[in-house]
């Protein structure tokens, strides 16, 4: 896959909330099926936290929801409860961004892995998730 980066502009449907994002125009989009996602029909990838930035005043727009473990930190629009981001479980340290809230222009492929949220535990050892937030395994070009 092509990791040179893209700067991707996005954000929820009534765009209080915006955002940048560095990532390969091609990225590997996780579709996980735990309780909170397969309801929302979430589907993301994850970038280090440090590649992902809020604009304006972004943040007086969100609200988190938290469960189970509370690491995850669901976070959604307050006007339309569009979650375009997540700070997620498997990624502490990264961010979760919901691949159809990219406007559109910038992401030329998405790949989609399985991951099953409801054996989260057997389904992060085998997956290769963890690695997404980490800087040392993102390359940039150009």
């Amino acid at each position: 896959m092509d990791l040179e980066l893209v700067t991707h502009k996005g954000g929820c449907h009534c765009r209080n909330v915006k955002w940048l994002v560095q990532a390969p125009a091609k990225v590997v989009a996780w579709e996980c099926n735990c309780s909170d996602c397969s309801m929302r029909g979430n589907t993301h990838f994850v970038v280090p936290a440090e590649r992902f930035e809020l604009l304006g005043d972004s943040e007086q727009f969100l609200a988190t929801y938290t469960f189970g473990t509370h690491i995850a930190k669901h976070t959604f629009c307050k006007v339309c409860g569009i979650t375009s981001f997540y700070y997620p479980r498997s990624n502490p340290d990264g961010v979760a961004v919901t691949f159809k809230c990219v406007d559109p222009g910038t992401l030329t492929h998405i790949e989609v892995n399985y991951f099953d949220g409801r054996n989260w535990e057997s389904s992060y050892k085998q997956s290769s998730i963890a690695s997404c937030s980490k800087m040392e395994n993102q390359q940039s070009e150009g």
